[in-house]
């Protein structure tokens, strides 16, 4: 397969943009099958997260592919085209691997490390299985980046640099308002990330906790399973009166506008009588909490810029180096396989061909010869089929040992060349179209 990415993400695109560019709804779903639909795409996968957007593609050619992917992804989110190409970056072939296998380790989250990515990559391929984008190739890629993802956390120590985002935010807001444990807490939305930051709020040691989300039914399942000791459901509408009676605000929501006005956290703040001030975490993205808050006196507002501009200032994780180590082993050992895969049809195309050149030459035999016996004819055919093995030995021997190599496809296309092999033959074997060769990889750009 020729891989493409395109994306943009918290490294290449300041919030505002990311928040304009977000995909919700039924748009993720919308934007997978035109990528899949777009004449130089083979199989799609999208990777949609709160700073993250990326559309994984076998193209047969770049160029085409990255401008009709750029323009999927303008059309899409609503952003302009020559907006958003300035924050785009394009990886192809062995660097598109590469990039998905550091995404996968955390070596590309908000968060370096963390751990959450994996659930998004593993839901990623689910959808585009469901929607019958992925075929083999994102199925066997996907899958590796996950197996890649699971050996950085287990042979290195950076799950102790990687922070979830939550946990991440929840230090930046101990950090301008006090301990989290004793805390009197909200969280809206029940989401996956919603419900990750309820149950680190119950370790972290809050006792009272309300959970709002615009379906009650799936508050009332997270309340059952943190316990309706420590919590309870709040009808979404009461948000608003709520932030006065509490000490911190979580919000997540797939909402497409402000879940929390600046006007009702300043109405909150002013009949607070705590000397510490309102915090607010807003992991959402578009944003829930209106970013008027962060100018509110008595009031601390830490949402993904914020944390942004924290993690960029604090110190590097000690195993980074270690994980890219691995990913850069991971990514040759890949490539080597896959290059090994592509030749590997046009091989028993070959032993075919020499198969049916001596089941031929052994017919012609009988017609010559139609009195020898069965024990010549036995020789005879052992004979020419152990000359035509040891032939061929060496040769395909060698040639899978090559294809492995970087460039490796151009002794699969001598062979074809030299043989004379049938494409349709090769093509019986692989299952893959009959046509020309990749275009040359043009590696990572921006």
């Amino acid at each position: 397969m020729s891989l493409l990415v395109v994306g943009l993400s918290h490294r290449t695109a300041p919030v505002g943009v990311l928040e304009r560019a977000a995909l919700t709804g039924e748009v993720p779903t919308r934007l997978l099958h035109d990528a899949a639909a777009t004449a130089t795409v083979g199989e799609a996968a999208l990777l949609n997260t709160c700073n993250r957007i990326e559309l994984y593609a076998d193209v047969d050619k770049f160029h085409a592919g990255v401008a009709e992917l750029s323009l999927l992804l303008a059309h899409h989110s609503g952003v302009d085209l020559e907006e958003l190409t300035s924050h785009l970056y394009v990886h192809y072939e062995d660097r598109a691997v590469h990039h998905l296998f550091s995404v996968a380790c955390g070596l590309d989250s908000m968060v370096v490390g963390e751990g959450q990515i994996l659930g998004q990559l593993r839901d990623a391929l689910a959808k585009a299985q469901e929607e019958h984008t992925a075929g083999r190739g994102l199925n066997e890629l996907f899958q590796q980046a996950l197996r890649v993802g699971k050996r950085a956390h287990s042979e290195t120590g950076i799950d102790k640099a990687g922070q979830s985002l939550v946990t991440f935010g929840l230090e930046q807001v101990a950090a301008g308002a006090g301990e989290i444990a004793g805390k009197r807490a909200l969280v809206v939305g029940a989401g996956s990330m919603s419900s990750l930051a309820a149950a680190t709020l119950v370790r972290s040691g809050v006792t009272d906790l309300l959970i709002a989300n615009r379906t009650p039914a799936r508050a009332e399942r997270l309340v059952e399973i943190l316990g309706p000791d420590v919590a309870r459901v709040l009808d979404l509408a009461k948000v608003p009166e709520a932030l006065a009676d509490v000490d911190l605000v979580i919000s997540c929501t797939g909402a497409a506008g402000v879940v929390v006005r600046a006007e009702d956290v300043a109405a909150a703040v002013a009949s607070r009588r705590s000397p510490e001030p309102l915090a607010l975490l807003d992991l959402a993205m578009p944003r829930d909490v209106d970013h008027a808050v962060h100018e509110l006196p008595g009031a601390l507002l830490v949402d993904l810029e914020s944390l942004s501009h924290a993690h960029a200032a604090s110190p590097g994780a000690g195993d980074v180096d270690q994980v890219s180590r691995i990913v850069s082993d991971e990514v040759t050992a890949f490539g080597a396989a896959q290059r090994a895969a592509r030749i590997a049809p046009t091989v028993v195309a070959l032993r075919s061909m020499a198969s049916d050149v001596v089941a031929a030459e052994l017919g012609r035999l009988d017609s010559r010869l139609p009195d020898l016996d069965e024990r010549s004819r036995a020789e005879i055919t052992q004979t020419v089929r152990r000359v035509v093995d040891k032939l061929l030995h060496a040769p395909t021997v060698r040639v899978k040992q090559l294809a492995a190599e970087p460039g490796g496809a151009s002794y699969a296309e001598a062979l074809r060349e030299l043989f004379d092999l049938d494409p349709a033959a090769v093509h019986a074997v692989s299952g893959t179209p009959v046509g020309g060769a990749p275009q040359p990889s043009a590696g990572g750009t921006r």
